[in-house]
C-alpha cells in the first residue's frame, strides 16, 4: 500500500505565516532564504507558496485564520501576492524585494547582506498593510 503524501507546512496553529515566492531569480530565491531564517528566528511558520496555488483548501483556510500573513515578492511581478489573492487570503505584510534597491538577475547574484535586510524588513514591520500582529497579540519584540 502506496502512502500518501502530506504537506507539513501549516499543520499546527499559526500565528504569522510567510509566504515567500521562492522564484528563479535571485530576488525570488532571497524570498526562500529570508523566510528560513525568519523561521529560526521565530518569526513565523514558512508555508509553501506553490501548495497555496494550487488552491489547497487545508492551506487557504488556515491561512485566512492566521493572525498575519507574511508576503515576501521578488520583484513587480508580485506572483506570491497574486497566489495568496486567488485563494481569498490577505496579506498583513508585503515585501517586494526589489524595492530595496535589488536588482532582479541571475538566481546566485546575492550576498548575505540581501538576506539580511530582507530579514530586518520584516522584522521592522516594512510593508504592513494592516495593524502589526505584535499588537493584536499584546506582545512586544525587541527588534
Amino acid at each position: 500500500m502506496t502512502e500518501q503524501p502530506t504537506c507539513s507546512c501549516g499543520q499546527n496553529e499559526i500565528k504569522r505565516m510567510i509566504l515567500p515566492c521562492a522564484g528563479q531569480a535571485n530576488t525570488g530565491q532571497l524570498t526562500n532564504l529570508a523566510a528560513i531564517q525568519l523561521v529560526e528566528e521565530g518569526f513565523g511558520k514558512m508555508v509553501c507558496t506553490a501548495l497555496l496555488a494550487t488552491g489547497n483548501e487545508g492551506l487557504a483556510n488556515r491561512a485566512k485564520n492566521a493572525e498575519e500573513v507574511v508576503i515576501l515578492d521578488g520583484c513587480p511581478l508580485v506572483c506570491a501576492s497574486k497566489i495568496a489573492e486567488c485563494q481569498g487570503v490577505k496579506a498583513g505584510q508585503h515585501i517586494v524585494v526589489t524595492e530595496f534597491g535589488i536588482t532582479k538577475g541571475p538566481s546566485r547574484s546575492y550576498t548575505d547582506d540581501d538576506v539580511e535586510m530582507i530579514v530586518a524588513a520584516c522584522w521592522k514591520g516594512e510593508g504592513r498593510t494592516d495593524e502589526p500582529i505584535q499588537q493584536k497579540m499584546g506582545v512586544s519584540h525587541g527588534n
